[in-house]
């Protein structure tokens, strides 16, 4: 088996989809993994923007667009030409008109790839993430996902309507409910106004925005590696 496929979704703005990424690829390259970003954000590609210049042999970077069936080939073919890389796909806040279009693209050559698919899905208290999350789940049916509750909007108690959803219940199933922790606005807007990776983020802020971001960071550690399990 190849490295995995790790989806980040939302599908749709505002919800933490791009910190979410930041902080995967973060969490990979500190276990020693190489990793594939493929942004799809093409309006507001933060991630790309921030680890393109960083890019050599354990990070790749690639822009493409999942609204068109050329994007879901260009994915697949960026799969299949790093195997030992982990992809990462930092989704835009549209994305699930191409899944629904074009999704089969990449559900019927993951065998073919040898590769698992694994979801992070990113939801806020409001109705709309759950119901975007139904369509995900239509168009992969048999992906591992895990629900990563944004703590930015609230502790995880107040998310009253993923918690008691069927979704829920069929989410785990399989995967897990997380709790995404909440970063400092400070300091999160110094990273994405900076285009700076996590890593050199720890390097260059000062001492009291570094203190927490090292927190943040452990807590979302243990978040991916209790979804990952070493993947």
């Amino acid at each position: 088996m190849n490295s995995p496929i790790i989806y980040v979704g939302g599908s749709k703005g505002g919800v933490g989809k791009s910190k979410l990424a930041f902080a995967l690829i973060d969490y990979l390259g500190a276990q020693g993994k190489k990793v594939l970003l493929l942004e799809t954000d093409s309006s507001n590609p933060d991630v790309y923007k921030a680890h393109h210049p960083h890019e050599g042999a354990d990070l790749v970077c690639k822009l493409t667009d999942l609204d068109i069936s050329d994007g879901w080939i260009e994915l697949v073919n960026f799969a299949d030409a790093h195997p030992g890389h982990i992809l990462v796909i930092n989704s835009a806040a549209r994305s699930n008109t191409g899944i629904e279009k074009y999704g089969a693209t990449l559900k019927e050559t993951l065998a073919e790839l040898s590769r698992e698919l694994f979801t992070f899905w990113i939801i806020n208290r409001q109705r709309d993430s759950i119901e975007l999350l139904r369509g995900f789940l239509n168009a992969f049916p048999d992906a591992v996902i895990h629900v990563c509750r944004n703590l930015y909007f609230g502790e995880a108690g107040k998310f009253e309507l993923y918690n008691d959803s069927k979704s829920r219940q069929l989410i785990e199933k399989k995967g897990m409910t997380l709790d995404f922790p909440d970063l400092a606005d400070r300091v999160a807007d110094k990273i994405y106004s900076g285009r700076m990776p996590i890593k050199k983020a720890l390097a260059d802020l000062p001492i009291g925005d570094r203190a927490e971001l090292k927190r943040w960071r452990g807590k979302c550690a243990e978040m991916f590696q209790a979804a990952l399990k070493g993947k």
